[in-house]
């Protein structure tokens, strides 16, 4: 398992007013992301990232890389873990460009995500 920061999401209420923040804050570009009703992927100088809207207040998502999705899942859950029941973009498209994501919890319910580059990626 690799274990670097792969990916981060970020959510806000709306998203064009947080683009137009980060974006003036750190110089990020922003391109159209897989999410319905708005959203973007995020460039960055070094780890890539996504923001979607609808969701106020919350915290920033951390994906840490995986090399297997399943085999990860298998680890987090034998180590007392949990997985949230929807794996995130879990559409064709989505994982060809992005590959996979799932958000979990550790043992103690501390949130975290896990993120399986796209091959090649």
């Amino acid at each position: 398992m690799a274990g670097e920061l792969s990916f981060f999401e970020l959510g806000a209420g709306d998203c064009e007013q947080a683009r137009t923040f980060f974006g003036g804050l750190f110089g990020w570009e922003f391109e159209p992301g897989p999410t319905e009703g708005g959203g973007f992927a995020i460039r960055t100088p070094n780890v890539p990232g996504g923001l979607h809207g609808n969701d106020p207040g919350a915290s920033p998502y951390l994906f840490f890389k995986v090399d297997d999705m399943d085999v990860a899942l298998d680890r987090v859950r034998a180590l007392g873990g949990s997985a949230d029941a929807v794996d995130l973009g879990s559409d064709e498209e989505s994982i060809a460009r992005f590959g996979r994501f799932q958000l979990c919890h550790d043992d103690q319910g501390t949130p975290f995500g896990l993120h399986q580059p796209p091959a090649g990626g």
